[in-house]
């Protein structure tokens, strides 16, 4: 049987490897602090697993076939996008199976993949918190229709307890990746707005992944350096408040048009930090959040355990 250490969810952005911060007091330096102070308390926890939840931003999943859910359990390779690792990542295979056939039996019905390409929004997250081998779960965050908060939720509940239940004799640490506040594009097809070649590669990207995103990573580079990019600092700190609290229906009371309003389409991201959350089953302890509008992102990080 599987023990739960914790939980760290945490902020990414492609811009904490695109522009780093030189030092605490630059753009991102708080955050960056925080974040490696997370990654030595974890070595301390010394999980023998981590469940990786987190997006994908179209460098896997396109619009020819769009799954809300995917598990990994047997090759996972870094995408490298922004600055991230690419390659081959370490796998738990073992308890990705075990997890996967009790998550059925929960009456979830997630999408497999045998060899799952991830991008920054698993990447990230994970080698700032530690290296032991991963199972990741990707949640379609970034391409409407979005499964429910509501339904994340519950694939946490039913995620914590395969875990606890799990044929895999070991530590196994939960990361969740994504948000908080930012305002990006639409990714609908459906969206007048969203036209020409644009909506061509969020269709049929896959034919050509590479080619799309070498197309697609200068607008985004663009987006960067901005010191008045919109972020939500007040909404950012409720929802970290409200993770302190254990409370998760005020969040997905919200909805999806409500969750836009305060933290943009690109806040859709939290879902990981629900399903995080949902399966370790404990408030938030210690928390860190800075505002980087240059990263176009409140970068926030939470975890069930003190961080010194």
């Amino acid at each position: 049987m599987s023990e739960v250490v914790g939980l760290v969810a945490m902020s990414h952005s492609p811009f904490a490897t695109l522009l780093p911060a030189g030092g605490r007091s630059w753009p991102g330096g708080r955050f960056l602090a925080d974040a490696a102070r997370v990654g030595r308390a974890v070595k301390r926890l010394a999980p023998d697993a981590v469940v990786v939840v987190g997006p994908d931003h179209f460098h896997a999943n396109f619009y020819d076939v769009m799954p809300p859910f995917v598990l990994g359990v047997e090759e996972v390779l870094g995408f490298g996008d922004f600055g991230s690792r690419s390659g081959p990542l370490p796998v738990a295979t073992e308890l990705a199976w075990s997890l996967r056939d009790q998550i059925a039996d929960a009456g979830f019905d997630l999408s497999l993949s045998y060899s799952l390409t991830v991008d920054h929004g698993v990447v990230q997250s994970y080698d700032m918190v530690t290296d032991v081998p991963l199972v990741p779960l990707v949640v379609n965050t970034a391409a409407p229709p979005l499964p429910s908060m509501g339904r994340c939720v519950e694939l946490g509940e039913a995620l914590g307890k395969a875990i606890r239940g799990a044929d895999f004799d070991g530590r196994v640490l939960v990361v969740a990746s994504g948000g908080l506040s930012h305002w990006l594009p639409s990714n609908d097809p459906r969206d007048p707005a969203v036209q020409g070649e644009r909506r061509e590669a969020m269709i049929h990207g896959r034919k050509d992944v590479r080619e799309f995103a070498a197309a697609r990573e200068p607008r985004v580079r663009a987006m960067g350096r901005n010191p008045n990019a919109q972020v939500n600092a007040k909404w950012d700190q409720w929802f970290l408040d409200r993770l302190r609290e254990g409370d998760l229906t005020s969040i997905v009371a919200l909805g999806n048009h409500g969750l836009e309003a305060h933290a943009g389409t690109g806040g859709h991201e939290i879902r990981s930090w629900l399903i995080g959350q949902a399966a370790v089953a404990e408030p938030l302890v210690w928390t860190s959040y800075e505002p980087v509008p240059e990263w176009i992102t409140g970068m926030g990080i939470g975890t069930t355990f003190e961080v010194t």
